[in-house]
């Protein structure tokens, strides 16, 4: 497995390198009311020898609450309801079709995303393990590893796994009852 460290869990707003520590990716999510829209940039092939890092912009995911959210790369703006529409009970999966021309299914876990061929095999093609702390166990960032055989189409991989650990954070963030409905704690001790 190829392996991703992120600088925060916050994937909306993180910065991703690879295991040598170079950057691949980053994103950013300017903060303002209403629809909000994620920048995805790529590491750029460096032509000249400044050696300074160079980025384009890869893809953007704009952010809807009560409509369908959109995709927009190479060129195109797609609905995530018609890209990786819903699948499964409580909407816990969402399925694909990667650029080359296979099925490919996220599962919203509990607390990972992990995702799989979408057919017969259900091989596992990547996966995010969440950051700890090392109180039990070793201390880890948060990483995405992703299978080589995905590696083609690593944008693809990267963009929906985004847009998926978002929702899958939004779902765990509502299962807390310590929160209100805009996310801050609320009761306890006097």
């Amino acid at each position: 497995m190829l392996s991703f460290t992120l600088s925060s869990e916050r994937v909306r707003d993180t910065v991703i390198t690879n295991a040598q520590g170079q950057v691949i990716y980053k994103t950013n999510t300017p903060f303002r009311l209403g629809v909000r829209t994620t920048t995805i940039q790529k590491i750029k092939p460096n032509d000249d020898m400044s050696m300074r890092h160079q980025f384009e912009v890869m893809g953007e995911i704009e952010w809807h609450t009560f409509a369908s959210s959109k995709f927009r790369f190479g060129g195109t703006e797609v609905e995530t309801k018609d890209f990786i529409p819903r699948r499964g009970w409580q909407d816990r999966k969402r399925v694909f079709t990667g650029p080359d021309g296979c099925s490919y299914r996220w599962d919203l876990q509990f607390r990972v995303v992990v995702l799989s061929r979408d057919d017969g095999s259900r091989t596992e093609v990547a996966r995010f393990h969440r950051a700890t702390l090392g109180i039990i166990g070793t201390k880890r960032k948060a990483t995405l590893e992703v299978s080589p055989e995905v590696a083609h189409m690593m944008d693809t991989v990267v963009m929906t796994f985004i847009y998926v650990e978002k929702l899958r954070m939004d779902q765990e963030q509502a299962r807390t009852p310590d929160n209100n409905a805009f996310g801050t704690q609320v009761g306890g001790p006097i």
